[in-house]
């Protein structure tokens, strides 16, 4: 039977309907509410629904959702195929735990790397026995232009330039369109060449990924990326199912 999964990130809803490992029906939203949940639930016929939010105001009535589904509100609490080593997991965002859990169910056996270029960026590593120990989470790109502007009293708030491919800039605006890409990019070749002595791979997603997949293509990684933008609805989808085997 199929499974709804929801993933409530902090700009968007993203929806997707599994038959087993395929997505069959997705959708990306602003919210979403008890509603829609019960109308695409009900039309796709999903027997499962998993829910993941990382959203305060995102409500719904789990007690409705059970009469008529296996609802599973995934939390630091839930059942995981992988052993999770981090020594805060109340703390740890769950979109970070979906994606690792996510690739290690695409690259079992293998040391992965995911880096997610969301509102922050965030580089975590699970080995190939399914150990996931931490990561680390730098500010996204967007948020650098933002800070710059915020906490300067002059630099203008500078919109950001996906095509922009200069060293150097040589007006305001380029040359922190210069520090802000130029930065990440060595920030993320930085943490690859960091974990280049072992046999891994490595996963994009997250809204700016298209960003880092482009210059990586054009790299010496390039036989290492795979850009996965469900990579977190994977890891939910693989939890819901992980749930259903083992109760």
């Amino acid at each position: 039977m199929p499974n709804l999964v929801i993933d409530a990130g902090n700009s968007a809803v993203k929806l997707a309907v599994f038959k087993e490992d395929e997505i069959v029906y997705s959708l990306t939203e602003e919210t979403i509410n008890q509603q829609n949940i019960l109308e695409i639930a009900n039309q796709h016929q999903c027997k499962n629904i998993i829910l993941s939010s990382v959203r305060e105001g995102l409500k719904v009535n789990e007690a409705a959702l059970n009469q008529n589904f296996n609802y599973h509100r995934f939390s630091s609490e839930s059942i995981i195929p992988i052993t999770n080593y981090y020594k805060s997991p109340q703390t740890l965002g769950l979109d970070r735990l979906a994606a690792v859990i996510g690739a290690n169910k695409i690259y079992k056996n293998h040391n992965v790397l995911v880096i997610d270029a969301g509102t922050c960026i965030t580089y975590d590593m699970i080995d190939e026995d399914g150990n996931y120990y931490g990561g680390s989470i730098s500010a996204g790109i967007n948020m650098r232009f933002k800070a710059m502007n915020q906490f300067t009293s002059k630099l203008p708030l500078v919109q950001f330039d996906s095509n922009f491919e200069e060293n150097y800039g040589n007006n305001s605006s380029d040359a922190m369109q210069s520090g802000v890409l130029n930065g990440v990019w060595f920030e993320a070749k930085g943490f690859l060449e960091t974990h280049q002595t072992n046999k891994y791979k490595v996963i994009l997603c997250g809204g700016d990924a298209t960003f880092f997949d482009t210059r990586f293509k054009n790299s010496i990684f390039a036989h290492l990326i795979l850009h996965e933008p469900n990579l977190v609805l994977i890891g939910l989808n693989t939890v819901v199912k992980y749930q259903h085997d083992h109760n």
